[in-house]
């Protein structure tokens, strides 16, 4: 299983409130089969619109693994393909004033932290990385704050998906597979299950 404790990158501020799932990924990529090739169309149609101006477009922002967004950043839909298409563009945690429920629920079954600052600290987050996209910022899950060159801020989570990142039990795939043992030993005792269990 995969804990998440620290991500360490480079950021990229996205600065606006109410960001939605459809501005995230717009619905006509919906279609795919897989999630593969989605990150190529993150905020699409923003992109298209700004003409190269859109953090995700910038050259001193890519490769950056830390997105900072503003308030509710997520809502709309439901569709997993929004978290996805951030993660396939290359992002590993975000922060952010507040983050719409589903979109949240959503990144830590991918095992993508989303945690929350204060405003201040969002726009002195933003700030710094727009001065110098070079900079990296450490997210520390343990600590639950966010160092940025010599200044510290304070980060919140819910104590349940935090507790799911650090123990790795975020990850349902990977628990299973880790206790398949346990899994198949159950299983065979159930009286309703009439399959035999293979190994």
């Amino acid at each position: 299983m995969s804990q998440v404790t620290q991500v360490n990158g480079r950021g990229i501020p996205l600065v606006g409130d109410d960001i939605d799932t459809d501005r995230i990924i717009p619905a006509r990529f919906l279609k795919c089969v897989t999630f593969d090739g989605l990150g190529a169309h993150a905020f699409e149609d923003d992109r298209q619109q700004l003409n190269g101006e859109h953090p995700f477009d910038q050259t001193q922002y890519q490769g950056a693994e830390v997105l900072v967004v503003n308030r509710n950043f997520g809502c709309g839909s439901s569709r997993e393909h929004a978290p996805q298409a951030i993660v396939r563009w290359g992002i590993k945690a975000l922060v952010g004033e507040s983050f719409a429920e589903i979109f949240f629920g959503n990144c830590v079954a991918m095992g993508i932290p989303c945690v929350t600052a204060s405003a201040e600290d969002v726009k002195a987050l933003q700030t710094a990385i727009a001065d110098n996209p070079q900079i990296t910022l450490s997210l520390d899950l343990t600590a639950m704050n966010m160092t940025v060159g010599d200044r510290t801020f304070p980060v919140g989570m819910g104590d349940g998906p935090r507790q799911m990142f650090v123990s790795g039990t975020w990850d349902a795939c990977g628990q299973l597979v880790a206790q398949k043992e346990q899994i198949q030993t159950t299983a065979a005792q159930l009286p309703y299950v009439s399959w035999k269990v293979s190994a």
